[in-house]
């Protein structure tokens, strides 16, 4: 292994994965963790017993509904490259925790469910996406069941997310007669094989060059029919792919499988090693000027993207999930903050789910987890020389208030420090009003409080119970002056509130009245994004 940050950096793939709720996307981390090598086992959501503990969702609330709550991390090695696979929540009410990881991904892959196309949430996730520049490579999962036609699948992506669409292979037929699926560049033929029951690994059959006797032999007479003629029109009437177009975001390299059978996984995995973006330079003030971080500079830097709580509930830990940026990192180094505060990461982390193991070294493109016990913030930039901010990662203003108690008084004391902690962590968003009175929690959606009612059941021993706020909405405010500023606060002071950071917020009791409040104070701004940076 070269120990050169731009050689190792080449050598990476840090990607996420995005898609509406059952889309596969659990599946598919799977299928591409044993493709890598990472797991021996995959496991199925949808399966019972032993087989449905999947890597990725490792939270108990997560195994027993079969979604994912949080993003995880997951570091395998595959042809040469090294991949980081980041894993994202499904649920809308969970976009926050999404938009988080993104910022520390270089590509994503969209999955979309063949039989119903593009919905919703994948909506949401490619507009994310887009905002940052993330070039896509799009999976269409479940060919072995009935699906959309093909070009009907791509016409909505192109439609819907204006993108050009050029498939990499090219499906034979779906469901019951899916018999494999052709590669449009060098046309040979992938052939179906469904696992055996009990089977690991993936179905690998060998490929059919055109012309040789074994070439489509044991496809029905109409699918073979039907795939060469659609293979034909697809090849004359779709772009083809283009790699600049791709990473600039305009185009979309298509692929077609089953996660569930592991179809098609590998062929995903080998289009990402060899198109998808490695680390990127990424825009930082260094020293107070504007510039571009390398990731071959030598200063070590990045930034801390997550923050999690309790992944091994018995020792109350927090690890902060830190995006290499530039440079080699080693352990025992000392990162500090812009303003000055250092941490010595004796004991950093390479991830494989909850699983985790001491790196001795990273490099760009890499995510290792930084234990602390507070201290470090979703936002927060380090560096070796302490000159590095990178851009901030920002919060979204809830759309659902409640206040908070918790059933047993004596445990109140508890209850701040429990709700601070998934606070900082983002599971929801906690409000200290300024008068006292019970905690205010604010989520995107009412999964969160189900969420977190669990998650203090389970890892801090707490009851509580969820009232209805006299608050619907809550901005950000801030002046020009602090005497602006601490005048509001002062006249307004049965509204306001601080956030995690000590933040001042207004809570309105409707949209209409901070629209009100707004034209009453011009010399206040109020936010409904708050940008947390170090």
């Amino acid at each position: 292994m070269s120990a050169d940050p731009a050689t190792e950096a080449a050598r990476r793939r840090t990607f996420a994965i995005i898609s509406h709720p059952d889309a596969g996307k659990t599946t598919l981390t799977e299928s591409l963790l044993l493709a890598g090598g990472a797991i021996h086992l995959a496991g199925a959501v949808a399966a019972r017993g032993q087989a449905r503990r999947t890597t990725s969702d490792w939270m108990k609330i997560e195994r027993e509904r079969g979604i994912s709550v949080s993003s995880s991390v997951m570091m395998f090695e595959h042809d040469g490259k090294v991949f980081n696979l980041l894993d994202t929540p499904g649920h809308e009410d969970f976009s926050e925790d999404t938009y988080r990881t993104l910022t520390a991904a270089d590509s994503a892959i969209m999955v979309l469910d063949a039989a119903k196309g593009i919905e919703p949430q994948t909506l949401k996730l490619f507009e994310v996406c887009r905002l940052r520049d993330i070039p896509i490579t799009t999976f269409i999962n479940k060919m072995d069941r009935e699906a959309l036609d093909p070009f009907e699948l791509l016409d909505e992506i192109h439609s819907k997310l204006a993108m050009d669409t050029a498939p990499m292979y090219w499906p034979a037929a779906s469901g019951q007669r899916f018999a494999g699926m052709l590669d449009l560049t060098t046309d040979e033929f992938v052939p179906f094989r469904r696992l055996e029951h009990g089977e690991q690994g993936f179905a690998v059959e060998e490929r059919q060059k055109r012309g040789s006797n074994s070439f489509l032999h044991d496809v029905r007479d109409d699918v073979r029919a039907e795939l060469e003629e659609t293979a034909e029109l697809a090849r004359e009437g779709l772009p083809k792919f283009d790699l600049k177009a791709f990473r600039e975001g305009h185009l979309t390299p298509v692929y077609f499988g089953s996660a569930l059978r592991r179809f098609g996984v590998l062929e995903l995995l080998a289009g990402l090693g060899a198109n998808a973006p490695p680390p990127r330079p990424l825009r930082a003030t260094v020293k107070g000027v504007e510039t571009e971080v390398a990731p071959g500079r030598e200063d070590v830097s990045g930034f801390i993207f997550k923050i999690q709580a309790n992944m091994d509930p018995k020792h109350r830990d927090r690890v902060g999930f830190f995006r290499i940026s530039s440079g080699r990192f080693k352990r025992g180094m000392t990162l500090k903050t812009a303003a000055g505060k250092g941490f010595n990461v004796h004991n950093p982390m390479m991830f494989m789910a909850q699983d985790r193991e001491i790196a001795d070294e990273a490099f760009p493109g890499d995510v290792i987890g930084i234990p602390s016990h507070g201290g470090l913030r979703v936002g927060d930039s380090l560096s070796q020389s302490g000159d590095v901010v990178f851009q901030g990662i920002p919060n979204f203003a809830p759309e659902i208030l409640k206040r908070v108690r918790v059933k047993d008084p004596l445990k109140q004391k508890h209850l701040r420090k429990a709700l601070e902690s998934l606070g900082e962590e983002g599971v929801t968003q906690v409000f200290k009003p300024v008068h006292g009175g019970d905690l205010v929690v604010g989520a995107v959606g009412q999964l969160q409080f189900e969420v977190l009612d669990e998650r203090m059941k389970a890892e801090y021993g707490l009851e509580v119970i969820f009232e209805t706020s006299p608050y619907q909405a809550a901005r950000w405010i801030s002046a020009d002056t602090r005497a602006d500023l601490d005048a509001f606060i002062e006249k307004s002071a049965s509204q306001m509130a601080e956030d995690v950071d000590n933040a001042p917020v207004f809570l309105g009791k409707s949209a209409w009245e901070i629209g009100y409040v707004q034209d009453k104070n011009p010399k206040i701004r109020f936010s409904d994004t708050k940008e947390r940076a170090a």
